[in-house]
Order: structure tokens, then C-alpha cells, then sequence
């Protein structure tokens, strides 16, 4: 049983070395190691205060982006707007100013066009009458050479007056 159980001085030596283990431990490799975590704890602690502030920091840019964005987006469609009004009123004044300017070529075209038809039908007036004079003439001529026509003729021409 001897085996089994330690002797006295054994268990008093073991123990006062432990003693002594823990009194060093304690003295240089708990102490640092204790102030070691605390330290690294708080380090943690304050990076993650530092992360959270950051990250709001981050939501709150990401917030004032978004407006931006928006913002940015409806001047876009504003000026969008605007550039598609003022194109369409260009657009309709440039129809406009083109249907007057047709129209004035149109009325201009169709007075030219009266007026060589007038200047036309003036001078085959001119000619018809020319000719006819002509025809007159000649026939006239012909007819008075004879005495007995001429007095037939002017017979016939005092009846048809009495008539009228």
C-alpha cells in the first residue's frame, strides 16, 4: 500500500512547489498574460465601437448617395423633358413656318400662273383679232371690187340692223 500512498515529505514538497509555481505564475505569467487579455479585449471592444461607427457612418454616405442618385435621376428626366419640349415646339413651329412658306409659293405660283394665263389668252385675243381684221380685210376686198356685192351687202346688213 506503500505505493499507493505518498509519503509526508513527498505530499510537503509537492505542495510548496506548487506553492511556488503559482506564486511565480502568478507574479510574471498571469499578471502580463491577465493585463495582455484585458488589454487585447479592450482593443477588440474598441475596434468593433470603431467598426459600428464606421458602418453608420457608411449607411449614412450610402443614404446621401442614394439622394444624390435620386436627385441626379429626376434632373436627368427634368432636363430630359425639356429637351424633348422644346424639340417638339421647334419641331410644330418649323411645320408652321413651313406650311405659310408652301402656302405663299403656292398662292405666288398660282398669280404667276393667271397672270401668263391672262397674258396668254390677251395675246391670242390680239392675234384672233389681227386675223380676223385681216380675213375682214381681205374678203371685204374681194367683194367690194364687185359694185352689184357691195349693194347686196349693204341691203343684207340694213336688214339684219332693222331686225336687232
Amino acid at each position: 500500500m506503500e505505493l499507493l500512498t505518498p509519503g509526508l515529505g513527498l505530499i510537503f514538497w509537492t505542495v510548496l512547489i506548487f506553492l511556488l509555481l503559482v506564486f511565480l505564475l502568478g507574479k510574471f505569467a498571469w499578471k502580463p498574460i491577465m493585463t495582455m487579455l484585458n488589454e487585447r479585449e479592450r482593443f477588440i471592444e474598441d475596434s468593433l465601437s470603431k467598426a459600428e461607427i464606421a458602418r453608420q457612418e457608411m449607411a449614412l454616405l450610402t443614404n446621401e448617395n442614394e439622394q444624390l442618385l435620386k436627385e441626379a435621376r429626376a434632373e436627368r428626366d427634368r432636363i430630359l423633358k425639356e429637351a424633348k419640349e422644346l424639340k417638339d415646339q421647334i419641331v410644330n413651329d418649323a411645320k408652321g413656318i413651313a406650311k405659310s412658306e408652301g402656302a405663299k409659293m403656292i398662292e405666288k405660283a398660282k398669280k404667276e400662273i393667271d397672270d401668263q394665263k391672262n397674258a396668254a389668252l390677251a395675246e391670242v385675243k390680239n392675234q384672233v383679232a389681227t386675223l380676223s381684221i385681216e380675213i375682214a380685210e381681205k374678203v371685204l376686198r374681194k367683194q367690194f371690187q364687185d359694185g352689184d356685192k357691195q349693194d347686196a351687202l349693204v341691203s343684207e346688213l340694213l336688214k339684219e340692223i332693222k331686225l336687232n
